[in-house]
């Protein structure tokens, strides 16, 4: 078997983040993605906008009647910070013969090697960027690359200014987002 883990702020999830996890099931011959919405990243500057709560409810949705795709709330469990090596171990615990395979965005190559125990998760997953950028590379990973102009930043200042964010997320993350209220305030 084979499970992609795939984290994130995911605030919120997009199209992007389900069209990249599909390459990623195609692909690879992922059996299974996992969404991993984290607590609070140790390695980015800003706490998510919306809650833990609103996060995993626009996730669930998102998902909801993909049969290969789940999400699995152990990081928001966890007193943070999130590290994806306590998720892996987490995941391994369950399906201990799995091949685990790290799903990452290309903006968090960079600072892989600063990830919490990342000499001990090197040896745990195969790491897998998901690129939706197009930029050449400077590191030896395997690449999903699909060129998607979608980012959560985008989403969160549409709303904000009151624009419509219809086709960049699906419609009950949408729904989600009006009927909770959220990143009506400018984010950065």
């Amino acid at each position: 078997m084979k499970i992609g883990i795939y984290g994130g702020t995911f605030d919120p999830v997009h199209h992007a983040h389900l069209i990249l996890a599909r390459d990623a099931l195609e692909t690879l011959g992922v059996d299974e993605v996992i969404f991993v919405p984290a607590a609070i990243s140790p390695l980015k500057k800003a706490a998510p906008i919306a809650s833990s709560e609103s996060r995993l409810a626009m996730l669930r949705a998102a998902v909801k009647g993909e049969s290969r795709f789940s999400v699995e709330d152990c990081e928001l469990r966890r007193p943070p910070p999130s590290y994806t090596i306590d998720t892996v171990e987490e995941v391994r615990r369950r399906n201990s013969d799995a091949a685990i395979y790290c799903l990452v965005g290309e903006d968090n190559v960079a600072k892989l090697t600063k990830w919490h125990r990342f000499a001990e998760l090197e040896k745990m997953v195969h790491f897998i960027v998901l690129d939706r950028t197009g930029q050449p590379r400077s590191h030896s990973y395997p690449v999903i690359e699909r060129k998607i102009d979608i980012s959560a930043t985008e989403i969160r200042k549409r709303v904000a200014s009151g624009r419509c964010i219809r086709y960049l997320v699906p419609p009950a993350v949408e729904e989600i987002i009006r009927r909770e209220k959220l990143y009506l305030e400018q984010s950065k």
